[in-house]
């Protein structure tokens, strides 16, 4: 299993930009920088203490469909429903 490391790099009202690892048990990593909007956060991580851990569940249902290297270095979340359109439904429970 691997292990997602999430850290805020800036917080704005409108967005805010994290920078996750992804480490596999034999040492290799892969990062990745995140830009989630308030609106996304609101609509779809409400029911997640923080957005941290909502960004760490959404690596989650990420790295259930897919190898971490497959995942884009860079992405706004709300891409993730373009190549996933179950996301929203998922995520959100």
């Amino acid at each position: 299993m691997s292990e997602i490391e999430v850290s805020t790099v800036d917080v704005g009202r409108l967005a805010s930009r994290f920078h996750v690892r992804v480490t596999d048990v034999d040492g290799s990593a892969t990062e990745h920088d995140v830009t989630l909007s308030a609106a996304d956060h609101e609509r779809l991580g409400g029911g997640y203490p923080d957005p941290e851990r909502f960004i760490k569940a959404c690596f989650g249902f990420l790295l259930a469909r897919e190898p971490k290297g497959s995942i884009l270095g860079s992405f706004d979340l709300s891409q993730i429903a373009t190549y996933f359109p179950e996301f929203d439904t998922e995520i959100a429970r």
